[in-house]
């Protein structure tokens, strides 16, 4: 007897995601530093100053017509909120056109807002009000991290950035190294012509099928910038018979091997920023002494706000760690051309190890493990790769070679000693039980799901068999 098997609805659901998530394409933010003169920049904060004037009222007007604007399309919306506050030949008295009328007196700018301008702040204010009142609606149904949580507040004062459309407000000349801004100079809307770009971060506009997206115009006391998103096109990488393993640690932060699908090991590296690792120490160390010194002059806990600078310094030497990591993982793959790359599953894990107070137990709580694999995430996401989590649980526990517990070193704990009477690292072992879980996962046709971000997430290796 022959039996038919037919995909179940949340089967073909699941199926027409994963679909529409790899055709997808990512958006990614890259950083235009620009050379502006100081008078240039007093102009770029003038119009972000007017911006954020005009878009005050468009917050609460919207919110006002908000059950009139909730069962619109998105585009509809836009229009909608438009004809209340704009008068045109066609609209000669909007609803609301009388406050705009009143505030020419106040705001010049007012009266030749660029058109699209007045459509990006809109879609501002629309976003707002929508943002809002979701979190408004989550408040009342009791979703909230502590049940003495206050209630959301709509605030009119945000601190929004104009969005800059292609043609109208920000123009690029042909090898984008300059740009031409409209700004507010006090009495017209005027461009700023040949405006050097300094950096484009990591320039991804010039990659092949992307597509360049309005920018926002970053413009404070500190810096004057573009914050450009680029449409990445995704490019599927081909499929490989290696992988790239990864075992995270303290001492070696991570140790990569290049994996082939019958156990072969190709090539090995060890990452490890020991001078920035110092450094963060250091400063760990430095806040430590100082508490306990505090502590012992004052007889008091410590005021808020400690060693805030300490702490800054830290957290900024520890994010550095996780980017230049993740950075060398990466092309440690590319080099070996691998697609996949394979971590542990350390989202739930806790340090048990470490006496209160001593540098070891900073040292895990300072343990960027998370930060590393997100980075990784993005990173080979924009190159067509996936990254995939297996489970941690005896991967560093086990010899490589199937002899059976291991033994550590009391001299040296990344000594690892098998059954078997071999000496290895034990870091090392690891990362080859790593990725020999993987393929143990993809050989018997272990059911994985592909989540945002393109991560994949593998079961047990124990309970992999059970999952065809």
């Amino acid at each position: 007897m022959v039996k038919s098997f037919s995909m179940s609805r949340k089967q073909a659901k699941k199926r027409t995601k994963r679909k529409k998530w790899q055709s997808a394409s990512l958006i990614r933010t890259d950083v235009w530093s620009l050379s502006l003169t100081r008078h240039q920049r007093n102009l770029a904060i003038l119009t972000v100053e007017e911006y954020r004037h005009f878009l005050k009222p468009l917050v609460l007007i919207a919110y006002w017509n908000w059950s009139a604007l909730l069962g619109l399309t998105a585009k509809e919306r836009v229009n909608t909120l438009e004809k209340l506050v704009h008068q045109t030949a066609d609209n000669p008295n909007p609803k609301y056109g009388w406050y705009f009328k009143k505030a020419i007196n106040n705001h010049p700018s007012f009266r030749k807002f660029p058109s699209y301008l007045r459509r990006a702040a809109i879609q501002d204010a629309l976003g707002i009000v929508s943002s809002f009142v979701t979190r408004w609606q989550d408040w009342k149904r009791g979703n909230r991290k502590h049940r003495h949580d206050k209630s959301p507040k709509l605030t009119a004062f945000c601190n929004s950035y104009p969005a800059l459309y292609k043609g109208q407000q920000i123009r690029y000349n042909a090898n984008f190294n300059a740009v031409d801004l409209k700004v507010w100079n006090g009495k017209d809307w005027v461009w700023l012509l040949a405006i050097p770009v300094r950096s484009s971060g990591k320039s991804r506009h010039l990659g092949q099928d992307n597509k360049l997206m309005s920018p926002s115009l970053i413009a404070n006391g500190r810096s004057v910038h573009l914050s450009m998103p680029v449409e990445i096109a995704i490019k599927e990488l081909p499929e490989s018979d290696w992988v790239c393993a990864v075992d995270l640690g303290i001492n070696t932060t991570a140790t990569c091997s290049i994996v082939s699908r019958d156990g072969t090991v190709k090539a090995r590296k060890f990452i490890s920023p020991a001078r920035d690792i110092d450094r963060r120490d250091q400063r760990k160390q430095r806040i430590a002494t100082k508490s306990k010194q505090t502590r012992k002059i004052t007889k008091r806990n410590l005021p808020q706000g400690f060693c805030k600078g300490l702490y800054r310094k830290s957290k900024q030497i520890n994010e550095h760690i996780a980017q230049v990591v993740s950075k060398a993982v990466i092309d440690f793959g590319i080099a070996h051309q691998v697609r996949v790359i394979v971590f542990e599953d350390l989202s739930n894990w806790k340090a048990k190890g470490g006496k209160h107070g001593s540098l070891q137990k900073q040292r895990f709580h300072q343990w960027c493990k998370d930060r590393i694999v997100e980075l990784a995430i993005q990173n080979k996401s924009e190159l067509g790769g996936n990254v995939v989590k297996v489970n941690a649980k005896y991967t560093s526990a086990y010899g490589f070679d199937g002899s059976g517990l291991i033994s550590r070193s009391n001299k040296k704990y990344s000594l690892a000693r098998f059954k078997n009477g071999k000496r290895y690292n034990a870091d090392l072992s690891a990362s080859y039980n790593i990725g020999a879980r993987y393929w143990y996962a993809v050989l018997t046709n272990a059911k994985f799901t592909l989540s945002l971000g393109r991560q994949k997430f593998l079961p047990h290796a124990e309970n992999a068999s059970d999952a065809q």
